[in-house]
């Protein structure tokens, strides 16, 4: 039987003691440490992680954090950005005990992996369908432009989760499969305005009027670290040509490209998902 996963929960101070926040993480296993992190707003641990978490744990001690502002950590009313959750990935590290770990994430939580591997030393990283390695998508100067008109924001979120069809609608976008297990717990996710609010802060940060502000293609060839690089061949937010072109840049990496696979591998092929990223880990 696959080792069960535990709720807890850490304090972190990411804003230099300023204010506390309540980090809950599911925590399996035991082991060289691994720690998951999500994406941004539609995710949380439970969500990306739930068929990798039990995977995993059977030879790691793995911690999966809801990010501040996302499942059941603390949602406090500020600015989100990709520093703060490097910060608080930081925090969340030192708290824990955990030397060196192994991180993975996936697309915002890549760019908060290789952010914080950029800075710190970790075993070894892997950056599923990752934000950080591109400058701009097609579909950005529109949603820039979305997320500054006042109610917009606000009525995409709700659009998108008003019953479980709008939300299969929208994961149809940008997944190739959406079981239904799967759009019922994004379905709940939606439900939560304070997510909603995390999600609008974040990307008025990072989406800028001629492109994402955080970009990490100049500094790749400095990372020492083994690298995992997974995409969905069908990605149609983050292409799969951005960890085609960090592959070639990072001095020790390997890629896999996923067909019929969108911006979800962990849920959309999560066998095949699951076996890449359980023997990368292992080596």
């Amino acid at each position: 039987m696959p080792p069960v996963s535990e709720s807890k929960s850490v304090t972190v101070s990411p804003d230099a003691g300023r204010r506390e926040t309540n980090v809950r993480y599911l925590a399996a296993g035991e082991g060289s440490p691994v720690v998951l992190l999500h994406g941004v707003g539609l995710d949380a641990a439970e969500i990306s992680w739930k068929h990798a978490i039990p995977e995993l744990a059977t030879d790691h001690r793995v911690i999966a954090p809801d990010l501040p502002g996302h499942g059941e950590s603390d949602k406090p009313r500020r600015r989100y950005t990709t520093e703060y959750y490097i910060d608080v990935l930081d925090e969340l590290i030192d708290e824990l005990g955990l030397d060196s770990p192994r991180l993975a994430g996936i697309s915002m939580g890549g760019g908060i992996a290789l952010g914080y591997a950029l800075e710190n030393e970790v075993e070894r990283l892997a950056l599923i369908d990752s934000y950080g390695l591109g400058t701009d998508a097609p579909w950005r100067p529109a949603a820039s432009v979305a997320l500054r008109i006042p109610v917009v924001d606000r009525f995409v979120w709700n659009t998108m989760g008003a019953t479980e069809g709008t939300v299969r609608d929208t994961l149809r976008g940008y997944t190739t499969q959406a079981p239904e297990q799967f759009v019922s717990e994004v379905h709940e996710i939606l439900q939560d305005d304070d997510c909603g609010r995390t999600l609008r802060s974040w990307q008025r940060s990072e989406f800028r009027a001629f492109g994402f502000k955080t970009c990490y293609v100049d500094e790749l060839a400095e990372l020492s670290v083994p690298t995992l690089l997974i995409h969905g061949a069908d990605d149609t937010l983050l292409p799969a040509s951005w960890s085609e072109r960090a592959d070639e840049l990072l001095p020790e990496s390997e890629l896999h490209v996923l067909d019929d696979c969108g911006h979800w591998p962990p849920r959309e092929r999560p066998a095949t998902f699951n076996d890449r990223l359980a023997e990368f880990l292992a080596s």
